[in-house]
């Protein structure tokens, strides 16, 4: 594998390297360097130091693994491909993603999931084992966000407004949600078995990565929330 010196270059000549590097690469040393990855298909890079702005946007393939934390917008329209942060994420994780998967072993900033959206086969994913922020899946149109609250599972699961204008997709939080306000656009229930074996998948994998018992997850409680109305807008916008 192929070692990448991230000190002393910019977002533009750093980029620049890694795609000319057809096999699969090292990146260390990272300091906010901005949209690595950015379009990149069907390579494998490991980075190490904390990546800038846009990780992975457009990603279309490969898998992109952090072995810190990461700033805002990651996965920034992604298409497919996986996404793997050893840390934390900032703002706006998967901003409008029609297609890939996000594993996040911590906490995520407001607007995860934001305008996240399935196309045919595609189907997006994301998985965050800390809390997320505010506005978690605003106008989430499809694919599915998990929020499992490993470290600290008697705190607040998500920030205000999950699910602000959500109409398609669906949400699993590792929590019975007694102090989330959800908006009324949404339903918000206790998951069943059913609905559970559809993310067995993700957590396996999830566990895999970051050497987590599945069983553990498991054993709390899930809340599934799903939209409720084809026409969220019009709930939020127009007066009855």
């Amino acid at each position: 594998m192929v070692t990448i010196h991230a000190e002393g270059l910019d977002h533009k000549a750093l980029n620049d390297t890694i795609r000319e590097i057809l096999e699969p690469c090292t990146v260390d040393g990272c300091c906010g360097q901005r949209f690595i990855a950015a379009g990149m298909t069907d390579k494998t890079l490991d980075i190490y130091g904390v990546p800038g702005n846009a990780l992975g946007a457009y990603l279309n393939g490969g898998t992109v693994t952090v072995r810190a934390n990461a700033q805002d917008a990651v996965g920034d329209t992604m298409n497919a491909g996986k996404i793997v942060i050893h840390g934390n994420i900032g703002d706006a994780a998967g901003y409008a993603m029609r297609g890939g998967e996000i594993f996040v072993k911590g906490n995520a900033g407001y607007r995860a999931g934001i305008h996240m959206k399935a196309y045919k086969e595609k189907i997006p994913v994301m998985v965050i084992g800390g809390r997320a922020g505010s506005f978690l899946g605003e106008y989430q149109a499809g694919g599915v966000i998990i929020v499992l609250n490993l470290e600290n599972p008697k705190g607040k699961i998500v920030g205000n407004f999950p699910g602000t204008g959500m109409h398609g997709g669906k949400m699993f939080l590792r929590s019975q949600c007694v102090d989330v306000v959800f908006p009324p656009q949404v339903t918000a229930r206790p998951a069943g078995l059913e609905e559970l074996r559809e993310i067995d998948g993700y957590l396996s994998e999830f566990c895999r990565l970051f050497c987590c018992d599945i069983d553990e997850i498991l054993s709390a409680p899930f809340t599934v929330v799903t939209p409720d109305s084809k026409d969220p807008y019009r709930q939020m916008y127009v007066a009855n």
